[in-house]
């Protein structure tokens, strides 16, 4: 509009001097009515544009809501998958948990049934089994029998083999020694 106004006043002020002198006359309704049909044009062009911009607007608008809708549909899908291998996990968890309870419950069944073998037998058949076992689990054994049983045993063993287990016994379990100590340690044994 402010264009319209800007033109108008540029063409009026001449003609108006020109019609003071009387040189020229100008018909003002053909001018107006030529920069009224151009003005027309303009604001068709100016009114194209901007539905043209409007409409691009509205589908950047839709492609954004079409991405963010994607994203939020990515989002849930890996919460839910963070979700199923949390749960996975605290399972695998809690299976561990129990295959160790199983698995020390087995040892102490094992365990109880061996020291009742060796209550059951003689002092010195026990004795001798157990100088021929390798000292950590001679130790593993002993430690699971009654003082008043094991005390029996040591006392008909070799007293070298006798010093080793009750050194150990001392430590307490694991009765595990180091791969090096258990080699001197058989060898020894073996050579009285």
């Amino acid at each position: 509009m402010k264009h319209f106004l800007v033109s108008l006043s540029i063409i009026t002020i001449p003609l108006l001097l020109n019609a003071n002198e009387g040189d020229k006359v100008i018909d003002c309704n053909i001018i107006f009515e030529q920069r009224k049909g151009e003005i027309l044009r303009e604001l068709e062009r100016i009114d194209e544009q901007q539905q043209a911009l409007q409409a691009l607007q509205s589908a950047t608008q839709n492609v954004l809501d079409q991405k963010e809708q994607d994203l939020k549909k990515r989002e849930l899908a890996i919460a839910q998958t963070q979700k199923e291998i949390q749960e996975k996990q605290e399972n695998i968890e809690r299976l561990l948990k129990r295959n160790e309870e199983i698995l020390k419950e087995m040892k102490g069944i094992s365990q109880n049934k061996i020291s009742e073998t060796y209550t059951s037998m003689k002092d010195s058949k026990s004795a001798a089994i157990l100088q021929s076992l390798p000292d950590d689990e001679a130790a593993t054994i002993l430690f699971a029998l009654d003082t008043k049983v094991s005390s029996k045993i040591l006392a008909k063993m070799d007293t070298q083999k006798a010093a080793t287990l009750t050194t150990l016994l001392q430590k307490g379990p694991p009765f595990k020694k180091d791969s090096k100590e258990s080699e001197s340690s058989a060898a020894q044994n073996t050579n009285p």
